[in-house]
């Protein structure tokens, strides 16, 4: 863990845990060693940071690539382990470089459903996740945070109060045997896969 990554893990953890009275349901399902891709609803600016602060082990992040445009920034998102993606066509260098972060034992947080809900409801998730668990065979977590909407939703200007919760599942291996479909129709399936396990996390 880098320093930077240590300091802002200390700031968001602060602001979360004393602002927000931050919890964790099933927080017993963060504590395991090696790799995996940890999948997350997406509502808010704040759920990265907030859920990568539930974690003591430094994670990996997937971050707009016009965010690294500005050196400052850039230079910042790169500190905390952020790799650069562009949403509508990912280039072949990001997804060999966060494939072979799970294969050496990192985690990686990605949001199947690829951008912001508008109205804080779970969306349908892109193929794209099912890609990186059919290519990395990793085990993925899957969480579900909620009060992050709430606090700041699309188009807010300030953070609002708000009762944050991230409910944790337990890891599974998905059988790449077992699901149907090939290419891009299996990357689907998979990513199918996983919002089903997002929804049943429930508080």
């Amino acid at each position: 863990m880098t320093l930077s990554y240590r300091i802002g893990l200390t700031i968001f953890r602060a602001i979360a845990r004393g602002f927000y009275d931050f919890r964790v349901i099933g927080a017993e399902n963060l504590d395991f060693k090696g790799p995996a891709l940890i999948v997350a609803n997406h509502v808010s600016f704040l759920d990265p940071p907030f859920i990568g602060q539930a974690f003591d082990e430094a994670l990996y992040f997937f971050a707009r690539k016009t965010l690294f445009d500005h050196p400052l920034a850039g230079k910042l998102l790169r500190s905390w382990q952020t790799i650069p993606i562009d949403r509508d066509k990912p280039d072949a260098s990001s997804i060999k470089a966060t494939i072979r972060l799970l294969k050496s034992g990192k985690k990686v947080l990605m949001f199947p459903e690829g951008t912001r809900s508008y109205d804080g409801n779970l969306q349908k998730a892109e193929a794209g996740v099912g890609l990186f668990i059919a290519k990395s065979n990793a085990p993925v977590l899957p969480v579900r945070i909620y009060g992050t909407f709430e606090a700041y939703p699309r188009g807010a200007k300030f953070l609002r109060p708000a009762q944050i919760t991230l409910v944790v599942g337990k890891r599974y291996q998905p059988d790449l045997k077992q699901t149907s479909g090939e290419g891009r129709d299996l990357y689907q399936s998979l990513a199918d896969e996983v919002m089903e396990r997002i929804a049943g996390l429930t508080l």
